[in-house]
């Protein structure tokens, strides 16, 4: 889009949708930009298809976020909490700038969930912006789903994140250096463990030097593939809401 496209094609209506990646390591198989690449492919590839329907527009991809618990490792590339909020202030002023009053985080980095959360509200606040956050598919620890292989722990570099970057860019993924990295001892535990009804500060080197947290031994592109649909399906889907959503009787 061109400057002065912007009054005559965005309106109250329009959605716009940031792709939130990160640049971290991701153990020894996968590299720094896995986050932002997922984040960046679900995004694009959802616009493209349902965009027109739901007058959907894709923003640059924000590739620096809250990624401290990989800043043991050399190569990631992080923002504090404290500074990521106040992009994301800035970012919403922008956005608050323009006709559109919609405003989608879709985050590739578990790591960044709870302050776009916050920032959520704060837009809503400070601009009276609809804000709304997605992922490509929630974190495990979040409360979604992980292969009962990775006992429900896949969080960081496991079985289906390298399955899906194996479908997008097969390039970069240096599968035969993965082994399997399961915090086999948490899963004993009913509350203390990732995706348990009490959470815990961590840092991916707690669970080893890796700094991969699952099982990537058997992903395959074709399994990623069927995940990388999914998740456009399912964005897709969420964007029709988004674009019906209000907050009902007052």
């Amino acid at each position: 889009m061109r400057a002065p496209e912007l009054a005559e094609r965005l309106t109250a209506g329009s959605i716009l949708v940031l792709p939130v990646g990160a640049t971290e390591q991701h153990g020894p198989h996968l590299p720094f930009n896995t986050d932002s690449v997922v984040a960046e492919a679900v995004a694009a590839a959802t616009v493209a298809e349902v965009g027109a329907e739901v007058d959907a527009w894709l923003l640059p991809t924000l590739t620096y976020s809250k990624s401290n618990e990989h800043a043991w490792s050399a190569g990631t590339f992080w923002l504090s909490a404290r500074t990521l909020l106040a992009v994301l202030e800035d970012l919403g002023r922008c956005v608050a700038a323009t006709a559109a009053k919609r405003l989608v985080f879709l985050n590739g980095h578990g790591g960044n969930s709870s302050l776009l959360n916050v920032a959520c509200r704060e837009l809503r606040l400070q601009f009276g912006l609809r804000t709304f956050l997605a992922h490509p598919s929630v974190p495990p620890d979040q409360g979604g789903s992980s292969p009962s292989e990775e006992l429900g722990m896949g969080i960081h570099g496991g079985l289906e994140e390298t399955s899906i970057m194996l479908h997008l860019r097969p390039d970069l993924v240096h599968l035969d250096a993965g082994f399997r990295n399961v915090p086999e001892g948490l899963a004993e535990n009913r509350y203390v463990r990732f995706g348990g009804a009490v959470s815990f500060g961590w840092l991916s080197n707690d669970f080893g030097p890796s700094g991969h947290i699952g099982d990537p031994t058997d992903a395959t592109a074709e399994r990623g593939k069927a995940r990388f649909e999914g998740a456009v399906r399912a964005f897709g889907e969420a964007l029709h809401e988004v674009s019906r959503f209000d907050f009902g009787a007052r």
